[in-house]
């Protein structure tokens, strides 16, 4: 397995992409990335056509088993960031 992009690799490959510089394209990188994170943190979804989908979705309360002593307890409801892959890069992924 590949090691992952770093931010500072991925703006670079942006500044290179849009044909700017690194300065410009940060701005643009986080201000993408404040903008998925308001609008997912507020019940809305984000699509990013060829990428995928950002999502909140709600778990219910359930009950778990902590693994180490095997002892059972109820967890409350909570959210969590879903991210639906796009078929587009998936289909790319795969050959």
């Amino acid at each position: 397995m590949a090691k992952p992009m770093t931010k500072t690799q991925l703006v670079a490959a942006l500044a290179e992409e849009m044909g700017s510089d690194k300065k410009a394209a940060g701005a643009a990188l986080d201000a993408v990335c404040n903008v998925i994170t308001r609008e997912v943190s507020g019940g809305g979804a984000v699509t990013l056509p060829g990428v995928g989908k950002f999502y909140l979705r709600e778990r219910p309360e359930r009950m778990v088993r902590n693994p180490a002593t095997g002892e059972q307890f109820k967890k409350e409801a909570d959210k969590v960031v879903k991210v639906t892959i796009a078929k587009a890069l998936k289909d790319s992924a795969n050959g």
